[in-house]
């Protein structure tokens, strides 16, 4: 599906006519033993597919869709999902999500969960690519009841590396918070100005392109358990990796050059965490295969 102005917006990287306001608000609850997609408001350009189910009833998996393909100068994108006591959810993207270059203007997502009871969340959506001269600001908020949990993580390529263009100029503002019962488990601010020597800086990017967090959040995750996460490494080894905890949260870094490698190395803790946490064995999204 597309729409008549993404060609010209691709092209030229910058929007014409009226920038994207786009919303979609979500609610899950779980009835009969099964997680229901109980309610799907939407305006503008964010849409979900049918709700799916690859691994019985009680995980919802859902994929968000943005059918302008990209994120341009002006636009504001928002979603949000509540999940009722008991329900699980799994929320993905087709594909990547590309931000285009601004004259000005910056592009802005909000992202807000809130896991109510015992529900289990799981954001683990494909990487953000960001455009030479891309102005971004990012927000992730997550409101965890007492004994919900969350997994998620977010990967960044900062430049488009198989076309060699890198991220010169430009800003990323990144705003992320996880709370438990209203009391702050896990905060991340960024404030980025591409032309502060960000890219080279040994802390910032250190000379690489591409860097990812995962997060798990709700659960005290044993030695043993961290043990076993710190023995995965990406297949490649090209990249640089590290896991640690603090209370009720387990936290993944990587930095490299390659969404791939991050992707898979993600994917490849989450088969380890999910079923170690949750009693449940990993089930990748069928788009992922797409």
């Amino acid at each position: 599906m597309t729409f008549p102005r993404e060609t010209g917006r691709a092209a030229s990287g910058v929007g014409a006519g009226a920038h994207w306001q786009a919303n979609l608000d979500l609610s899950f609850e779980r009835r009969d033993g099964r997680t229901v997609l109980t309610g799907n408001l939407h305006k503008g350009p964010l849409q979900v597919q049918k709700a799916l189910y690859p691994e019985g009833g009680g995980t919802c998996h859902i994929a968000i869709l943005h059918p302008p393909g990209g994120i341009a100068a002006g636009d504001r994108l928002s979603v949000g999902a509540s999940l009722g006591g008991g329900s699980r959810a799994l929320l993905t993207t087709p594909g990547a999500t590309k931000w285009y270059r601004s004259e000005g203007e910056w592009a802005r997502q909000a992202v807000r969960f809130d896991v109510l009871g015992d529900a289990v969340l799981e954001w683990l959506p494909r990487e953000n690519i960001f455009f030479d001269e891309a102005r971004i600001s990012s927000t992730l908020d997550v409101a965890l009841s007492p004994d919900a949990a969350y997994f998620g993580w977010d990967i960044m390529s900062f430049g488009r590396r198989a076309s060699g263009e890198s991220w010169r100029a430009g800003c990323f503002e990144l705003r992320s918070a996880i709370r438990r019962d209203g009391r702050l488990l896990w905060s991340e601010v960024a404030n980025v100005d591409a032309g502060s020597g960000f890219a080279q800086s040994p802390v910032g990017l250190a000379g690489m392109s591409v860097c990812g967090t995962f997060v798990v959040a709700g659960y005290e995750v044993a030695n043993g358990l961290l043990a076993e996460c710190r023995q995965i490494k990406p297949a490649r080894a090209a990249g640089r990796i590290g896991i640690t905890c603090v209370p009720e949260v387990l936290i993944a870094r990587y930095l490299g050059d390659s969404t791939e490698e991050a992707f898979d190395w993600f994917n490849d803790l989450w088969a380890v965490l999910r079923p170690a946490l949750t009693a449940r064995a990993a089930c990748p999204p069928r788009v992922w295969a797409c």
